[in-house]
């Protein structure tokens, strides 16, 4: 089997052509059409982790800056994944836990990583993610914002994660989104 090779990139330097392969692996391994407008959404200086066979762009995640806070605990700046996909005749190789890996390993300049995620929770905890079971809000200059229905909050421990209570109010800045 041809081993994966990770890549990082920041989202400037992504040429237009790895920016079509992200696309076409998002779309196909969760067959949703939106992820068209990924690069939309995201800033200039994402990272992204990009797992290749030889030339095949076969998996990705990316990292963006955003600011969690449990509540009486200061505001930890905080590296939040988005856009994790492995092209579906690619999946259950360990293709994405490489990827994932290899993220983990290489954001040292955030206190914790922070994922949502509706269906593949157990993925993320054999690779050390914890599901948040406390209160989630968003934080906007009007106040918080609850999200008593929000499922799926996952984070990662880092070097720099101060001691957590899984069980309190965990809230982020609202970025045009919540979660």
């Amino acid at each position: 089997m041809t081993p994966l090779t990770v890549r990082s990139t920041r989202t400037a330097d992504l040429p237009e052509e790895v920016r079509a392969e992200v696309i076409r692996v998002c779309i196909d391994a969760h067959q949703v059409e939106d992820f068209k407008n990924l690069f939309s959404f995201l800033p200039p200086d994402g990272l992204h982790f990009l797992g290749y066979l030889d030339d095949e762009l076969v998996s990705h995640a990316v990292v963006t800056t955003r600011w969690l806070q449990q509540e009486n605990l200061p505001l930890m700046k905080t590296g939040y994944i988005d856009a994790v996909a492995t092209a579906r005749a690619h999946q259950g190789k360990g293709y994405g836990s490489a990827v994932m890996r290899s993220l983990a390993s290489n954001i040292p300049d955030y206190d914790i990583a922070c994922l949502e995620t509706s269906d593949a929770s157990g993925f993320y905890a054999r690779l050390g993610w914890e599901l948040w079971r406390g209160a989630l809000a968003g934080r906007s200059e009007d106040g918080l914002i609850p999200t008593p229905d929000q499922q799926g909050i996952m984070i990662l421990r880092l070097p720099r994660t101060p001691e957590l209570n899984l069980d309190s109010l965990l809230t982020v800045e609202v970025q045009g989104r919540i979660w």
